[in-house]
Formats: C-alpha cells, sequence, structure tokens
C-alpha cells in the first residue's frame, strides 16, 4: 500500500472522489463534511449544516455539485462553488445511510434505517419512487454503472437487485395526457415502477455493504458474519459464486477495482484485505492500530483508493505506477506490461525488443521497478520485488530491436537492486550482509566489496562507482579503490539524475532536490510542498522536473520556477532544446514543448551574459510581477526597467537603480506628494541640485527649499524664499531665512513685528545697530533687558559652501550595458563563466570605477561642466566588472542624442593592462606582477594557508617591477609604463593579451636544488637550509604551462621540505653540546628525513658515530646495518660501519634510552623534534605537508615559515591547465 494522503479528525463515515479534479469528500460522524485536495494535501472547504453524523456523500459527475444524506433524516445537495447548501429533500424517517447520484439521469438514491430505499428527482426537487421490500435497516444502494438496475444490502441479511427500467421509461418518455392519465391511474392504484429483479440469500447476518462490477454481472457483498460473497447474475437468476473468508470481524465495506481484476473490502477488525477477483484468494492486508474502518471509495480515472476509518482517513495506491526505464543517448528502454520496449528520441518511433516472462504473482507491486542498460553489450537489467527483491538479465540480441518476438530465459539473482557499473559488470546489492556482490554477464560473481554505510539501494555514478543510498545520507564508493569520494546528508533519497557530462546530480527525494557536483558538494537544496515525481537536465545544466502537477525548473544556484501545470503526472525521460519527452502511467511515450524563455534569460544572468540578455529583453514577451521582482531581488533593477509599464513600479525601479531621468519623468506622471519626496532624497543622495530643488518646489516643502539654497549658498533664491515666507505670514520661516542670509536689520524687524522687543532690542545692540537700540529701549522704559559684561559679540553669518551651485561633481565610470537604454547592446561579450567561478566568492572586489588618478586637471573640470549626471551613478554597481572584459575598442560608447555636438567628448579610457591580466586570473604570482598584491595574498591565503607575508614580500616587488618596462620620450614628458607578456609573438593581436612576463621560473629552481644538494654533502648546512627555504618561498610565485610540472612543483616541495627539515635538526643538535641523549636522538631522526643516497649515507655514518661514542651500541649497530645495506662506495665509511656492527653484537644494549623506536614507522614533528608514530593524531601544513603534534595547529609552520599548520587550503594552483 503506498499512502499518498492522511488525515486526523472525526469518524470518517462517507468518502467520495471528484471525478476530473484531485478532490475527495469526506462525512464525519460529528456532522461536518470537509473537502481536501488529496494531492496538495490542503483543506479546500468545511460544510456544516446537517445537526448529527453524516454518512453518506457523493460528487456529481460532471455538475458542480454533491449530495449528503444523515442521521438528521435529511438530503442536503450542495453546490461546491457557491459554498452553501442548495436544497435539501425531506421524506425519509430515520438516519440515511448512503446517498448516490445517477451517472445520467437527475436522480439520487438512498437507503435508510426506515427500511426503504428512495429515488429522488434533484431537478423537481421530488420524490419520484419508494422501494420497499427490506424488513431491516438498508445499509446501501447504488446505481449500476451501464444498466437499469439498483443493489441494495440490509440488516435483513439479504442483497437486493431492483430493476429501474420501467421509471426510467416514465420520467424520461414524452408522454401526452392519456398517458399521463393512465399513469396517475396506476399509481393511485398500486402500479409500481421499480421491481425486485432478485433477492440474493446466503450471509448469515445482516448485510453492510453491496456493489456492481463496472463492467461484468458480478455483484460483490460484505456482512456482519465476517465474510465477503462474490455473486454472478443473468437475466433470470442470480446466484452465489464464491465466498471470500478472512475478516475477524463485520465486514463494513467491500468494491471491486475499477481497473483490475480485484477486490478490496474493509472491516473493523481494522484492516483493510485486497482479493484475486479470479483466484478469490487473499492478495494482501493493510492493518491499522487502533482504528476501525467504516467505508471505501475507488476514483473513477485515477489508480487511487480511499479508506475511512474511526480517526481520519486515508487516500492509497496499491501499486506504483511509474514504468521503470533507462536512458541512454538517443534510446529509452522502459518496462511496459511483460515487454522490454524500445523508443528513438530522434525519430519519435517505439518498437518492442524483447518479452520479459513475469511469474504468477501471488502479491501487488510485482512490476519492475527499476531498469539498468549497457549501451556496448545492448544488455537489460531489469529489478522488481518478487521474492522480496530479486533482477533478471536480458541481451538484446542485435538485430532483434523492433522485432520484440525474442523470448529468451533471463538470468534471475536475489538482490535488491542491480545496475551496471561497467561495460559488462552489474554490481547487486547483498542487504543482509551490506556488501556488493561484483557480476559478469553469465551471472558469474567476480568480486565483492564491503559497503562504508548500511545501504539500502545503490544507483549509477560513473564508471566504477557507486552513489550508496542509506536512511539520511548518500554515498559515492569507488569499487576499485574501496574508497568514500563523496558524502552527503539528504533525506531519503528515491531517484538519481546525472548531468549528461556526469558532472552534476540531482538526488529526488519526496519533497526535495538536492543538487551536487560528482564529488557530493553540496549546491543547491529545492523544497516542494507537492512531490517531486522525475526530473532530467537540459543542455544549458538546467534541471528541469515533474510534480504531480507541474513541470518546472532550478538553476544552478537554487532558482527555481514553474515552466508549466500538468493534468496528469508525468515521468521526464529525456530533455532536448525546448522539447520535453516523457512516459505517462499508461506507459505511453509523449513529447511536450515548453517555453524556455524565463529560465535561459535567468540562467543568461546568473551566467553574466549580458549580450543574451539584453537580445531577449529586445525580442522576447518576458515580463509580469515575478521577473520584475527576480530582477530586483538580484540586485538588477536597471534591467527591471525595461520590462515596467506601471509608472508606480518604473519610478521604484529607477530609484533603486539610480536612474534620476526616468524617476523624474515617472513622478510626473504620478504627481504625488511622497513620489515627489522621495525623489527628493534620492537626488540629494546623488548631488543633482537642480531635481532636488524642483521636487521640493513640487511638494511646497519651503523650509527644505531654504536649506538646500543656504547649504549650495544661493543667496538670491534665499532672498526669494524670505519675501515667499512674508506673503505666506510665516514668522518663523521668515527668521530662519533671515538667519540664513546673515541679515541682520531683517531679524531685529521681524522681532519686533512680532512683539519680541526685548530680543529685537539685545539683537540691535549685539550688532551695533545703535539708532535701532536706542529706539527700542524708549519702547521698553524701565523693562530694557541687561547685556551680559565681558563678553565678545560676533556676528552669526552662515559659512560659505563648499561648492556654490551646480551638481557634484561625479568620477567618470564606464558606462553600464544597460546604460542610456537599449541602444548599447553588449556585442561580443567574453563568457567568463568559468574564471568568474574560480575567482568567485571573496575575491570578487568589482572595481567599477575607472582609475581616475592618470586625469588632468582641465578633465576634472570638463566633468564638472559636462558629464551627464542624471545617467551616471557612482552607486551602480553590479553590470560594471563584465562590462570590462570588452575589447576596449568595442567599448566606445555612441554619443547621446542630447549631447551638444560641438563639444569634444574624449573617448573613454581602455583598461590598463594590470586589471585585464588579473580579471581571468587565479594565479597569485600574475596578481603580483600586475601590482595587485591584495589579492595575490589572499589567493595564497586560500590556496595554500599562508599567512606570513613578510618572507615574500622582496619577490612581490620584484614580479611587479619585472613585469614593466618604462620608456621616457624627453624630459617634460611623464613615463610610458610597458606591459611585458609572457609567450607575446608578433602574428598574435593587439587586442587579445597575454599574461604578465614572470622573473621566477622553474628552471632557476632546478638550480637552486643542485647548489642545495651540493652544499649539503660540502656540509655547509647553514648555505644548504638558507637554498631550500628559498625554493619553498619561491614556489607559491611561479607558473608552468604544463601539467606535467605540476606535478614536479609538487615534488619539489616534498623534497624541499624534507631537507629544511634534516638540516634544522642537525644545526639544532650541534648546538646541543651537553644534552647527549638529544643529540643522539636527533641524528637518528635525520636518518629518517627522504634524502638522496649519498646524503643519506652521511647521516646514517653521523648518526653511528655519535651513538657508538655514547655506548648506545644496539642503536649504533642499527644504523651500522642500515649504512652497509646501501653499498657505500666509498671503502672509509664501509669499513668503520663494518667494526661498529662487531662491536654492537658483543654488546646489544643501549646505555640510555632513547625516545627512538626504528621498527615503528614514524614521521619527526617539524616543531617540536620528537617522532609522530603510525596511528597517532597529527596536523600538516597546508603548504609543505610536515607533520607536526596536534598542539601546534594554529601556529606558523617551522619548515616553510609561511603557512599556519592546520588551515584550511584548496591546494597549490600554479598553472592555468589546472583552471581549464
Amino acid at each position: 500500500m503506498l499512502t499518498k494522503f492522511e488525515t486526523k479528525s472525526n469518524r470518517v463515515k462517507g468518502l467520495s472522489f471528484h471525478s476530473k479534479r484531485p478532490w475527495i469528500l469526506a462525512s464525519l460522524h460529528s456532522g461536518v463534511i470537509q473537502l481536501w485536495d488529496f494531492r496538495m494535501g490542503t483543506l479546500i472547504d468545511r460544510f456544516d449544516e446537517h445537526d448529527g453524523p453524516v454518512r453518506g456523500v457523493h460528487f456529481h459527475m460532471s455538475q458542480p455539485l454533491f449530495v449528503s444524506g444523515g442521521d438528521d433524516y435529511k438530503i442536503k445537495v450542495w453546490n461546491y462553488k457557491l459554498h452553501r447548501c442548495l436544497f435539501t429533500l425531506l421524506g425519509h424517517l430515520d438516519y440515511i445511510r448512503t446517498v448516490q447520484f445517477h451517472h445520467e439521469h437527475p436522480w439520487i438514491v438512498s437507503a435508510s434505517d426506515d427500511q426503504t430505499i428512495r429515488i429522488w428527482n434533484w431537478q423537481s426537487r421530488t420524490c419520484i419512487s419508494v422501494l420497499t421490500g427490506h424488513n431491516h435497516y438498508v445499509m446501501c444502494a447504488s446505481f449500476h454503472p451501464k444498466e437499469d438496475l439498483v443493489v441494495s444490502a440490509s440488516l435483513d441479511q439479504t442483497v437486493r437487485v431492483w430493476d429501474i427500467g420501467s421509471l426510467k421509461k416514465k420520467t424520461s418518455s414524452p408522454v401526452d395526457d392519456i398517458l399521463r392519465l393512465s399513469q396517475m391511474n396506476s399509481d393511485l392504484f398500486g402500479g409500481v415502477d421499480v421491481i425486485v429483479k432478485y433477492v440474493l440469500e446466503g450471509h448469515d447476518r445482516g448485510v453492510n455493504w453491496a456493489a456492481f462490477h463496472p463492467t461484468l454481472p458480478l455483484i460483490v457483498s460484505g456482512a456482519d458474519d465476517r465474510q465477503v460473497k462474490l455473486w454472478r447474475m443473468n437475466d433470470t437468476k442470480a446466484w452465489e459464486v464464491d465466498t471470500l473468508r478472512g475478516h475477524m470481524n463485520n465486514v463494513s465495506c467491500v468494491m471491486f477495482h475499477p481497473k483490475q481484476d480485484i477486490i478490496i473490502s474493509n472491516s473493523e477488525d481494522k484492516s483493510i484485505r485486497v482479493w484475486d477477483g479470479t483466484k478469490r484468494t487473499g492478495l494482501q492486508t493493510f492493518r491499522r492500530e487502533h482504528d476501525r474502518f467504516w467505508i471505501l471509495a475507488v476514483h473513477p480515472e485515477m489508480n487511487v483508493l480511499a479508506a475511512g476509518h474511526d480517526s481520519g482517513m486515508i487516500v492509497f495506491k496499491l501499486e506504483r505506477e511509474r514504468p521503470a526505464f533507462a536512458v541512454s543517448g538517443d534510446s529509452l528502454f522502459y518496462a511496459k506490461d511483460r515487454f522490454l520496449r524500445y523508443y528513438d528520441f530522434l525519430t519519435q518511433t517505439e518498437s518492442q525488443a524483447l518479452t520479459i516472462r513475469r511469474p504468477g504473482s501471488t502479491t501487488l507491486n510485482q512490476s519492475p521497478r527499476t531498469l539498468s542498460y549497457s549501451p556496448t553489450e545492448n544488455a537489460v537489467l531489469i529489478c522488481s520485488d518478487v521474492d522480496g527483491g530479486s533482477y533478471e538479465l536480458y541481451v538484446i540480441p542485435k538485430d532483434n530491436i523492433g522485432r520484440g518476438d525474442n523470448l529468451q530465459e533471463a538470468k534471475k539473482g536475489l538482490g535488491s537492486s542491480a545496475i551496471f557499473v561497467a561495460r559488462n559488470r552489474f554490481a547487486v546489492l547483498d542487504k543482509g550482509n551490506n556488501q556488493v556482490l561484483i557480476k559478469n554477464l553469465k551471472n558469474e560473481v567476480v568480486k565483492k566489496s564491503g559497503l562504508p554505510v548500511t545501504t539500502d539501494a545503490i544507483f549509477y555514478a560513473g564508471t566504477g562507482n557507486l552513489l550508496c543510498r542509506s536512511e539520511d545520507r548518500v554515498v559515492i564508493f569507488d569499487l576499485q579503490q574501496r574508497l568514500v569520494l563523496g558524502d552527503l546528508q539528504t533525506p531519503f533519497v528515491r531517484y538519481v539524475v546525472w548531468s549528461n557530462d556526469m558532472e552534476t546530480v540531482a538526488l529526488l527525494s519526496k519533497h526535495t532536490i538536492v543538487i551536487t557536483n560528482k564529488k557530493l558538494v553540496h549546491q543547491c537544496t529545492l523544497h516542494e510542498t507537492i512531490r517531486v515525481k522525475s526530473g532530467a537536465w537540459d543542455d544549458n545544466g538546467v534541471f528541469i522536473y515533474t510534480t504531480l502537477n507541474h513541470i518546472k525548473y532550478c538553476l544552478p544556484n537554487g532558482d527555481s520556477g514553474i515552466i508549466r501545470t500538468l493534468d496528469v503526472p508525468i515521468y521526464i525521460t529525456k530533455v532536448s532544446g525546448n522539447t520535453v519527452f516523457c512516459l505517462d502511467r499508461d506507459g505511453k511515450n509523449k513529447t511536450i514543448v515548453i517555453d524556455a524563455t524565463e529560465f535561459i534569460f535567468k540562467l543568461s544572468l546568473l551566467r553574466k551574459r549580458y549580450d543574451q540578455v539584453m537580445s531577449m529583453i529586445r525580442n522576447s514577451q518576458l515580463c509580469g510581477e515575478a521577473m520584475i521582482a527576480y530582477l530586483q531581488q538580484k540586485g538588477f533593477p536597471e534591467v527591471a526597467l525595461h520590462f515596467v509599464k506601471d509608472e508606480k513600479t518604473r519610478f521604484k525601479l529607477a530609484l533603486e537603480s539610480g536612474n534620476i531621468q526616468i524617476a523624474v519623468a515617472s513622478a510626473k506622471e504620478i504627481d504625488d506628494k511622497d513620489h515627489w519626496y522621495r525623489l527628493g532624497v534620492e537626488a540629494l543622495r546623488q548631488g543633482n541640485a537642480g531635481i532636488v530643488e524642483y521636487a521640493y518646489q513640487r511638494t511646497k516643502n519651503f523650509e527644505r527649499l531654504s536649506f538646500l539654497y543656504l547649504i549650495n549658498g544661493n543667496l538670491e533664491k534665499l532672498s526669494k524664499m524670505l519675501k515667499i515666507a512674508e506673503v505666506k505670514n510665516d514668522v518663523m520661516g521668515q527668521f530662519h531665512n533671515a538667519l540664513y542670509l546673515g541679515d541682520i536689520q531683517e531679524r531685529v524687524k521681524i522681532l519686533e513685528n512680532a512683539g519680541h522687543l526685548p530680543l529685537a532690542y539685545i539683537t540691535a545692540s549685539v550688532h551695533g545697530l545703535h539708532d535701532v537700540a536706542e529706539r527700542l529701549a524708549s519702547q521698553l522704559g524701565n523693562d530694557v533687558p541687561p547685556l551680559p559684561e565681558g563678553k565678545e559679540p560676533s556676528l552669526l553669518m552662515p559659512p560659505a559652501p563648499v561648492t556654490c551651485g551646480g551638481d557634484w561633481p561625479l568620477l567618470r565610470v564606464m558606462k553600464g550595458i544597460f546604460d542610456g537604454g537599449l541602444d548599447s547592446i553588449g556585442r561580443g561579450a567574453v563568457d567568463e563563466e568559468e574564471e568568474e567561478e574560480d575567482a568567485g566568492g571573496d575575491w570578487g572586489e568589482d572595481l567599477d570605477v575607472v582609475d581616475v588618478d592618470g586625469l588632468q586637471n582641465g578633465d576634472v573640470t570638463e566633468i564638472l561642466e559636462y558629464g551627464e549626471v542624471a545617467e551616471e551613478n557612482e552607486e551602480e554597481g553590479g553590470w560594471d566588472l563584465e562590462d570590462l572584459e570588452l575589447p576596449p575598442e568595442v567599448d566606445t560608447p555612441k554619443v547621446s542624442g542630447g549631447a551638444r555636438s560641438s563639444i569634444f567628448v574624449a573617448p573613454t579610457p581602455g583598461m590598463p593592462v594590470s586589471q585585464i591580466w588579473i580579471q581571468k586570473s587565479s594565479l597569485a604570482a600574475e596578481h603580483a606582477a600586475a601590482g595587485n598584491f591584495d589579492t595575490a595574498m589572499r589567493l595564497l591565503n586560500r590556496q595554500l594557508g599562508i599567512r606570513n607575508f613578510a618572507p615574500l614580500k622582496s619577490m612581490f616587488l620584484d614580479l611587479h617591477t619585472g613585469s614593466q618596462s618604462y620608456l621616457r620620450a624627453y624630459s617634460s614628458v611623464p613615463v610610458v609604463s610597458l606591459a611585458i607578456e609572457r609567450g607575446w609573438s608578433e602574428s598574435a593581436s593587439p587586442n587579445v593579451r597575454c599574461p604578465p612576463a614572470l622573473v621566477f621560473n622553474f628552471s632557476q629552481l632546478d638550480e637552486k636544488l643542485k647548489a642545495g644538494y651540493k652544499a649539503t654533502k660540502a656540509g655547509k648546512f647553514t648555505e644548504g637550509l638558507r637554498l631550500f627555504v628559498s625554493i619553498l618561498h619561491t614556489i607559491p610565485l611561479i607558473v608552468v604551462e604544463s601539467r606535467r610540472e605540476v606535478d614536479e612543483v609538487k615534488e619539489l616541495i616534498i623534497i624541499a621540505k624534507e631537507y629544511v627539515l634534516g638540516l634544522q635538526m642537525e644545526l639544532k643538535r650541534r648546538e646541543m653540546k651537553d644534552d647527549p641523549v638529544r643529540q643522539q636522538e636527533l641524528a637518528a631522526y635525520f636518518t629518517h628525513c627522504n634524502l638522496q643516497m649519498p646524503h643519506l649515507r652521511l647521516a646514517l655514518q653521523n648518526a653511528m658515530v655519535v651513538c657508538s661514542k655514547a655506548k648506545n651500541w644496539a642503536t649504533a649497530g642499527n644504523f651500522a646495518r642500515r649504512l652497509l645495506e646501501t653499498n657505500p662506495t666509498n671503502e672509509n665509511q664501509a669499513k668503520a660501519a663494518r667494526q661498529v656492527l662487531q662491536a654492537a653484537e658483543r654488546n646489544m644494549t643501549d646505555a640510555v634510552q632513547l625516545n627512538y623506536d626504528f621498527r615503528n614507522p614514524f614521521v619527526t614533528c617539524g616543531a617540536t623534534y620528537v617522532p609522530i608514530y603510525r596511528g597517532q593524531k597529527d596536523v600538516s601544513c597546508p603548504y609543505c605537508t610536515t607533520r607536526f603534534v596536534p598542539s601546534q595547529e594554529g601556529q606558523l609552520c617551522s619548515v616553510c615559515d609561511l603557512a599556519v599548520v592546520g588551515a584550511d587550503a584548496s591546494g597549490l594552483l600554479c598553472s592555468p591547465s589546472q583552471i581549464r
């Protein structure tokens, strides 16, 4: 049983499916009728007018109606669109058990505890017939789906079949008056419309349910005697065919399945049972813990059933409907009925490949569940649930596709999952032992492999790899190396869909889609409320998937949307361009043409392909609130602006993108105070004084206007504001304006007119207006206020503004691709997808603004004078980085129509070479050569965990200096810098820039390495150490071309690291004169560094001598033995070793115990110089890979002196070939 939907409620007594929509009605013991959408899992409506339990409910086939009958003796007919009861039919005298609409006529049949069945005409709202004959409660009554029959079941232990043929004639034939008269007579004198055709007796207890077969002359009934009986009928009689026994309590409901030859019954024994209609045996039983079942319903079209119980209802399926299929290139193989079929996507033709044998099924769900195909061997693996999980292997003869008459014996085996993992190998999951068996095409086991997690299913993950699924995670497992390649926590995964290039995978759960790369590194997760059914990748890397009722898309960044709705669920097999190929639930191939414009547009935005974006804006019908909201959310309001006609939205987007001109035009159209105010705020932020002034004038905001004139130093207009305030009789406004103007006499006059004589007197006195002060003093008489003594008054004058009038100067920026409307479509925009992704994350500092340091003073004034301020806004981010990628000659802006033709417009400065270098590079050396030390350091930190850059400072400077050459024409002209490029040739295009020339290269390191070896051999350890450290410091800043050279560089790091560590220990040993034990240990550890053979012999000789002097003969003997094993060419070395070995064999003891065990493999800690034996925890330097004890985590590596021990790092990047 596959539960699709479940509700929790009062006891459910009646159920009815809608014939077209995914709706179900449930009538409850509490009197409520619920309308549910079982696909969405939502309650659509509830109807609550019955008094007491509602036992019967039924949808009309075609009208928006349903009927209900309850314990209040009422039958109600409802219109679910109007959400109300239309009318009530009264007549029954006891509880109503069931109600049902007729499939053609406007009739309702109802069964009641008043021992009658009534047939009603719901159009005339009258009872047209009462069927009497039962002598106990009538538990159910229903119409035959095709014939003029009614079946009823009663507690009088009988099932009755009624013929309603004459009723049909009476109500439907046009009768004349005479006929009507005779009909009235027959009604009055007992003429009968409905007759009992058969009475079926055989149950020992009351019968609870009876139902017709949809096509055959069969009836099934269930009773309190716990039996289900099957009856057959012909024109003259009906008889019992068989009895189905198995229920432990009263059978409450029983039905035939409309599509399959099975019978479904449920009972108060808390079970639903499924029976084989032909063999009349039990197929399956589904039990609940605490709930008795009361009612069943089958959907007339879809393969779903519903059952009502004590605490709600369940909607369920008996079998999976998803066809098993496998796609290989342009071919699709799928299982349908008992055949393996083949479909060609190119020609859109299908044919039969071979016949699949199916065993005589004793249970449900035996059809193929998964299918795996090997194209080279033309072999197919089919898995099903037969025998608890088994597989069948078929090899399709090459010449047989299309004939399908081939019947071959399959190679079979047990296993819950089986998939091809190589050309002629397949893996079978053995759940019991948690292992996979690798088998060949002869079905023979060639290998067994244990799995890293408890696995319940396996999926293909590339040749030789498996994707193992457990309850809450998936793992990619390499069968050859037995390694886990990736691991991810996910919801329970049902299906796995790989992209065509096997780089990306979609993991489909019931309500979730998780997209990861091939190593299971998480990229995005999508949650769906409706169940996810299938999916496939299109050619652009967009995942197209289906839910129960939609086709949707998911972009690589996790953005999703709806492409179209579906009437019935489908299973996508392949997406090609605008065509979706799919299988439906009947196993038929379909093609659906979709409109890909929306997701291609979003993908182009995501991948910064702005030329495509522009052409789509021009040519397609993209629009709508969702698209505008998306563009706003992603930070592209200027793009959204091109779609919008609504002025308020245009205004909002124009403000967001800083496009003042469009904002002004929209504000004029809207002409609303709030919009003018917001326009003023934005214009002020941009320093566009003219528009600020205009906005304040439109809103009559005089206070703000005055202040604007004050900061702009526009005294003439301030004087006008003073006059306006005077006319408006605004005393406070007058005083403010006078204060802003520094007009003392005006202030005194205003104070005097306002009646503030003491204030007027003080103002006049302080500012030296003695005539006015005397006049005011005479008016004040004895109330003259005293002035403070010893204070020096000063005149309050507003300071002179920084810029008088005019708009603020703006920095010149590169023109965005969307600036100036749609006239500058991005021509030849470079696809930067890969490079952008490499340099993504923390390093993406958008260099919007072109370097203005080089401009002469005259240029700045030119910008001040003629800059089109409204169009160019320095805060407009987002697009400019991509614009900088255009070749310089394409980037020359068109002169806008509004510009003055007489003015010379200087060409836009080209992009500096240094910027071109860093734009496409993730190599630290190239960033340093371009002078961009900051990003170079960040790259080194990210790639190698380097934090100490002091040793690299001089190299950074050398790289920068070495990538430039400087020309001087003559003394008064500034020096011209020229970029020196790596790999430049005369035939190269002048517009294509090569990477910078670098002063450090691999061959120099080779020379240093030889010098280091030489110094070590000569015993110049300090000199040798300096050379090897220098190699480690130079490697992060070199660039090589091929992958082979990359491997050589990595090898060189290991060599240099080993020598640095060894030489550091040897120098440390020489300092420790007074600690012989530590001297011996350090000498011993030196012999375990990975050295060249001559150096190793010297180290072994050294350790041997030190230990033998300290009388540690056993240890010295070990060094002598190791020295002799190297076959030393120097006879003195060999002689000394043999002597020590002889002495050691006579006395195999050590005078002192050393922290050294040569039998146990170890590495030496780079900081503490102690051994770290195999199995002990350690941390390593992310750059030089030296190992350290855990306490050193977070410290600077003492070997390379650059990186932090234990830091996260992505690894050395020293070649463009690693990035491609």
